[in-house]
């Protein structure tokens, strides 16, 4: 009986911990400006932390997010980032952001965010977005024709894309829950998946993967 108890309560811990890493831990601060210098910091959720009481407006900072980034990629996209590599006061806080732009037919190829959920909010443009579940809900595919002031949500740990299916050029802001999300691409692994996304999206992201 005893034993019986005792890999049960294993068993819960062993969740609870699977669980508790999945996403960026709680802060047990105010502040920690992320700095790259050791020599007198702490080490919290892999930066290390000045002296808050250095702290300034500028560590909670950044500029620019109002300037097109540059689509002359293969991919057609390009994505300003706004997390803590350009943030620094937003170590432990658990938030990021950036801006996309999309040249017509531009696209982010499917891949996920092993850290965080994903909110994109269209500002400019037609994008067609869309997940994947988990083999549990038999890969199904979820997606949806977002026009300016749509917003759409990606759910953590699942395949995602979003394609602008416009003539024009298409602008979105993404906000995600970790301070430095992580992406995997998965273009060559949907092959695996049985659905049909267009077939000009398919066709471009099998053309070239590298």
């Amino acid at each position: 009986m005893k034993a019986i108890q005792f890999l049960i309560g294993f068993a819960l811990l062993a969740l609870a911990s699977s669980l508790a890493s999945a996403y960026d831990p709680s802060r047990l601060q105010d502040i920690c400006v992320a700095i790259e210098d050791p020599k007198d910091g702490v080490f919290v959720n892999g930066k290390f932390c000045k002296d808050p009481k250095l702290a300034t407006a500028e560590d909670f900072f950044l500029s620019g997010l109002n300037k097109p980034g540059n689509t002359a990629n293969r991919l057609g996209v390009n994505e300003t980032e706004a997390n803590v590599e350009q943030i620094p006061g937003l170590n432990t806080l658990g938030v990021s952001a950036f801006r996309i732009d999309y040249a017509p037919n531009g696209q982010s190829p499917p891949h996920i965010h092993p850290r965080a959920s994903e909110i994109l909010l269209v500002l400019k443009g037609t994008l067609y977005a869309g997940f994947v579940t988990s083999d549990n809900l038999n890969n199904t595919l979820i997606t949806k024709v977002l026009h300016e002031g749509d917003i759409f949500v990606f759910p953590i740990g699942l395949i995602h894309f979003h394609v602008n299916i416009g003539n024009t050029s298409a602008v979105a802001y993404s906000g995600l829950n970790s301070q430095f999300a992580g992406a995997h691409t998965h273009t060559h692994r949907c092959i695996l998946i049985n659905f049909h996304i267009t077939t000009t999206f398919i066709i471009f992201i099998y053309v070239d993967t590298s």
